[in-house]
C-alpha cells in the first residue's frame, strides 16, 4: 500500500476507534434525548455508525472504473444527491434502531468488522452511492470527515468531555476547505476563517 493510502487508513482507524470510545461513554438516559436537527441522539449515533458499515459493505462491491477522483469531488457529487434524498433523516433513525438494546456493544462490533475488512484490503476501486467508482484511499477521508463532524455533534449533544484525534480533526478541516473551494464557496469561507466576516446561519459546505 502506498504511503498516502496507508496514512488514510491510519487516520480512519483512529477516527473510527475514537467514535466507538465516545459511544461507550454515552449514559443510558441520553439516548432518547436531542441529537442533531430532527434526529435524537440514537439516530445521530446510528447515522454516524454508517461510516463503519459502508466501508465494510462497499469493499464487497469492486468496480473497474474511477468516477470520483478525490474526497472533495465525492462531496461535490453528494450535494446534489442529498438535495434530492428526503429519506436521509429516516435512514438515520433506522440506523439508530439497528443499534439495538446495547448501542455501544453494536458499535464496537461494527468497529471490529471494519478493521478486519480493511486488513490487507489494499487500495481497490469500490462502488459507492449511485454505483460510482472511487478508490478506497479517496473514500476513507470522507468517512473520517463524517466520524469527526458527527463526533463533535455527539460531544455537543451529550456534554461528554472527549477529545477527538488531532489527525482526524486536521484532515476533516482541510477537507471542508477543499469542498468549499471545489463547490464555489471559497469566497464565503476564506474571510470567515481569517476573521474578516461570519458565515450565514445554517451555512454548510456539504
Amino acid at each position: 500500500m502506498a504511503s498516502d493510502a496507508a496514512r488514510d487508513h491510519s487516520v480512519f482507524v483512529s477516527a473510527a476507534t475514537a467514535f466507538a470510545d465516545l459511544v461507550a461513554l454515552i449514559p443510558a438516559p441520553a439516548w432518547d434525548g436531542p441529537g442533531l436537527g430532527d434526529w435524537d441522539l440514537r439516530a445521530l449515533v446510528g447515522h454516524t455508525s454508517r461510516s463503519l458499515i459502508t466501508v465494510s459493505s462497499y469493499l464487497r462491491t469492486p468496480v473497474d472504473r474511477e468516477d470520483v477522483t478525490g474526497p472533495a469531488h465525492y462531496y461535490a457529487l453528494m450535494r446534489a444527491y442529498a438535495a434530492n434524498s428526503p429519506d436521509i433523516v429516516e435512514r438515520g433513525r433506522e440506523a439508530g434502531r439497528n443499534l439495538g438494546a446495547d448501542p455501544a456493544a453494536k458499535v464496537a462490533d461494527l468497529l471490529r468488522q471494519v478493521l478486519a475488512d480493511l486488513d490487507g484490503a489494499g487500495d481497490p476501486l469500490i462502488a459507492v452511492i449511485g454505483g460510482l467508482g472511487i478508490r478506497l484511499s479517496n473514500y476513507l477521508p470522507t468517512r473520517v470527515f463524517e466520524l469527526t463532524v458527527h463526533g463533535l455533534d455527539i460531544v455537543r449533544a451529550t456534554g461528554i468531555d472527549f477529545t477527538l484525534p488531532d489527525g482526524a480533526l486536521r484532515d476533516a478541516t482541510v477537507l471542508a476547505a477543499q469542498i468549499a473551494a471545489l463547490t464555489g464557496q471559497a469566497a464565503a469561507v476564506l474571510p470567515a476563517l481569517t476573521g474578516r466576516g461570519g458565515l450565514p446561519a445554517g451555512f454548510s459546505v456539504v
